[in-house]
């Protein structure tokens, strides 16, 4: 199995909707076994920290979208949704599904 996560910021937005809710959807119509959306509170890109919830903060809120399916389905989601969206960092893992 594979696991893909895309992180993405909570400000981004794709044919007006959220970016996060607009590859949810995505991921649903390509019919993946499961997915789940982290909102984090605290982010680092490699130049700062970003802290969204603090008070008077204008930083991004970080998120990351995590699915995982067979590595096929999942190889070829993630060449239509990069199709589609060409923003967000994503990296892909081999996992192990425990029974």
């Amino acid at each position: 199995m594979l696991q893909a996560q895309i992180f993405i910021s909570a400000d981004h937005w794709k044919d007006g909707v959220p970016l996060f809710e607009y590859i949810m959807q995505f991921l649903v119509r390509q019919k993946v076994q499961g997915a789940t959306v982290y909102r984090g509170r605290l982010g680092f890109d490699g130049k700062h920290l970003s802290r969204p919830n603090d008070l008077f903060s204008f930083d991004e809120t970080p998120m990351v979208i995590s699915f995982i399916d067979e590595e096929e389905k999942v190889k070829s989601a993630l060449t239509l949704l990069r199709k589609e969206v060409k923003s967000g960092f994503i990296v892909t893992n081999h996992v192990d599904k425990w029974i």
